[in-house]
């Protein structure tokens, strides 16, 4: 057979029998219950295993059922989250359950169409869900997926746009195992997730390797074609650690913006960063006023997010009863409130918040 003359019968048989040897061992791949796959799809997005697996774990043993996380508090789900990022997904896996109760009776639609109509599923996960709990023969089509067909059928689309990523999804599809749809879907995740990798992929002891177009022409490196790049939005956070004896006052963020529904300390945010004497702040002029003592953190944390890069500096104002006194209008106005040790313990924060309050040892 010629290069790059692979057909998908002989793309297929060659994947399943590397799974047959290479398949990693996940508590999501010997069952059929969708709640369970719905679950570690929705914590593998944008996340590694080795790192999603602990937070699986622990979402099955706390809430092992659609109707035991749909009975949990917000608040709760984003504590269990903590750490992993990305928290619009916990918002809307605990809306999803929500729905899923409220109007399916507890009982997940058994349809690719019929999924996708549900908050935080996207195509890629609806597919996912419809292929290995109810084997439709629907494709899954996420990073991996581009990245392997690209490389081994020479494939151009550029899924930097949504004309290419229609037109990658089209091809997927044709691939598609009509009788084992599931085992297909978790092959090819497993080949581009261990075989055909991102940066160093192993093509010498590759089974695509006489047919694959990228290695042949030497194009792993720009396989897939990506356009429109992200630039990530610069963002200058300083946050203040208002401390009064064995209580640190925090605040729950509302708006619709990063961390919606965690807690944070007294944030302001600039264009670009803050001289600390020069601050125009209620808050701050008051403790200025009262000669409250500032302790800044020398080093600058680094965050960063998707789309986003955030420089954040951490100071700490040491409060007092007469601050407390005068600063009771201001401190509601803000939203911040006073929470001890083992309350701030059970708020769900974001990482660098949680790192922070463990440097103080306060959680």
């Amino acid at each position: 057979m010629l290069m790059g003359t692979i057909n998908h019968l002989l793309f297929r048989r060659l994947l399943f029998a590397w799974y047959k040897s290479h398949q990693r061992s996940l508590p999501w791949r010997i069952t059929k219950d969708p709640y369970k796959i719905w679950l570690s799809e929705i914590i593998l997005q944008q996340t590694r295993v080795v790192q999603g697996l602990p937070y699986y774990e622990r979402f099955v043993a706390k809430y092992p059922s659609v109707m035991a996380l749909a009975t949990a508090t917000e608040q709760e789900v984003l504590r269990l989250w903590q750490g992993l990022g990305y928290y619009s997904r916990a918002r809307n896996l605990h809306h999803c359950a929500q729905t899923i109760v409220a109007q399916y009776d507890g009982v997940f639609p058994t349809s690719y169409r019929e999924l996708l109509m549900l908050k935080g599923i996207g195509p890629y996960t609806a597919a996912a869900i419809a292929a290995t709990a109810f084997k439709e023969v629907v494709a899954a089509v996420d990073g991996n997926v581009y990245r392997v067909l690209a490389r081994i059928f020479g494939l151009t689309y550029d899924i930097g746009t949504p004309q290419g990523r229609k037109q990658m999804h089209q091809f997927a599809t044709l691939l598609v195992d009509p009788i084992q749809p599931d085992t297909y879907s978790q092959a090819i995740m497993d080949f581009g997730a261990l075989q055909c990798t991102p940066a160093a992929p192993f093509c010498t002891t590759c089974p695509f390797e006489r047919y694959c177009i990228a290695a042949y022409t030497d194009r792993q490196k720009t396989l897939p074609v990506k356009s429109n790049r992200l630039n990530k939005r610069i963002r200058y956070f300083d946050y203040f650690i208002l401390q009064y004896k064995e209580v640190i006052y925090m605040k729950k963020r509302l708006k619709s913006d990063i961390w919606k529904g965690m807690y944070d300390f007294y944030l302001l945010e600039n264009q670009q960063r803050l001289v600390v004497d020069q601050i125009d702040d209620p808050l701050f002029t008051l403790a200025k006023k009262h000669q409250l003592p500032i302790t800044t953190f020398e080093k600058e944390a680094c965050h960063l997010l998707t789309h986003q890069k955030l420089f954040v500096k951490f100071h700490k104002i040491e409060l007092t009863s007469a601050f407390l006194q005068e600063a009771k209008y201001l401190l509601s106005q803000f939203s911040l409130v006073a929470f001890n040790r083992t309350e701030i313990e059970t708020l769900p924060k974001p990482i660098l918040i949680h790192s922070l309050l463990k440097k103080l040892n306060f959680t």
